[in-house]
């Protein structure tokens, strides 16, 4: 998969993530399989728990599919994840 600014729409349901930076320090170093998305929070099973990040605070990495490792603040993906697929992102670049 090649990476571009496309990749905030991806699904993210099902792929591994873990928590790089936080606001709330608490949240730094939590990894786990993501169980559930609303528009403010991901929902990440960690150690048989499940744990309810707010996106805008966090740096997220997550594990696509095809082994790659993506590095995305999570104010980019504040937002329903069908609306995501509607939102027209401008180039950084």
């Amino acid at each position: 998969m090649k990476i571009t600014p496309n990749i905030i729409r991806y699904e993210f349901i099902g792929t591994e993530a873990k928590i790089l930076e936080s606001k709330h320090q608490g949240c730094v170093g939590i990894s786990g399989k993501v169980v559930d998305e609303t528009r403010n929070t991901l929902v990440i099973l960690h150690n048989g728990e499940r744990k309810r990040i707010i996106k805008n605070l966090a740096i997220f990495h997550f594990n696509l599919p095809d082994g790659m490792v993506v590095r995305i603040d999570g104010k980019l993906l504040v937002g329903r994840a069908e609306d995501r697929v509607k939102k027209r992102i401008r180039r950084l670049w």
